[in-house]
């Protein structure tokens, strides 16, 4: 797959894609292991603007590939799990390619051009993982800054095969607690002096089911934080 911005595949039917992804957010236990995910359908979400599709198959997205450089911020590890669902029941799914990407603490995409950028070629803060045979993919990266107009939040693609055969994609993001996120834009290099972060409940598509997308990071030993999540797709 060559680079170039992401259109919905004609593969698969608005039907189809709303039945796709199911995701759960999923707490830690008191051992740290990772609970069964309830399966439930979740909202799907516009891919946006920015989609870039690099194929950068890494789990450390936080650099530029073209000169290592990487983008500073509070570390960030997102785990993420995929699951088959067959009425209530999950199963880990292996092979699907889960794509993340989103801005940086100055609240600027790579390969994007905008009123106040210009970063086209640059490919910091995206990567795509294959799921193992847990169905789990983990990520290294930033917490995300914000811009004007939206609530923080990290966009993600899952690419898999349908039963039919078809490829098939779904697309959404996943957010952030508002306390969270006053507590890590107070500081630099997020803070910026006289712009007001946009909460969650201000966010159109937030209010559009982002309550079933919601993270719930824990801090970690190095000052960052971890977060997982469940995805659950039923390949139609």
């Amino acid at each position: 797959m060559g680079k170039g911005r992401a259109k919905p595949r004609s593969g698969i039917s608005r039907r189809e894609a709303l039945l796709l992804l199911g995701a759960s957010m999923l707490a830690g236990t008191a051992s740290g292991q990772t609970p069964r995910p309830t399966c439930v359908v979740t909202p799907e979400q516009t891919e946006g603007p920015y989609f870039s599709d690099f194929m950068l198959n890494r789990s450390d997205i936080r650099s530029d590939p073209a000169d290592g450089s990487a983008k500073p911020g509070v570390p960030l590890v997102l785990s993420l799990r995929v699951h088959a669902v067959d009425g209530g029941r999950c199963t880990p799914l292996p092979g699907a390619i889960v794509d993340i990407w989103h801005c940086d603490a100055a609240g600027v995409y790579s390969d994007a051009v905008d009123s106040s950028f210009d970063t086209r070629g640059k490919k910091f803060l995206r990567g795509y993982q294959v799921t193992d045979a847990d169905g789990s993919v983990r990520f290294t990266t930033i917490y995300p800054g914000w811009y004007p107009g939206r609530a923080t939040h990290v966009h993600f693609k899952v690419r898999t095969k349908a039963r039919s055969g078809r490829d098939a994609e779904f697309t959404s993001q996943l957010y952030f607690p508002d306390a969270l996120n006053e507590r890590v834009h107070a500081a630099a290099p997020y803070a910026r002096a006289g712009r007001d972060r946009m909460k969650n409940e201000g966010d159109g598509l937030y209010r559009r089911g982002g309550r079933m997308l919601m993270l719930a990071p824990e801090s970690t030993a190095d000052g960052g934080y971890a977060a997982r999540f469940d995805i659950g797709i039923a390949v139609v």
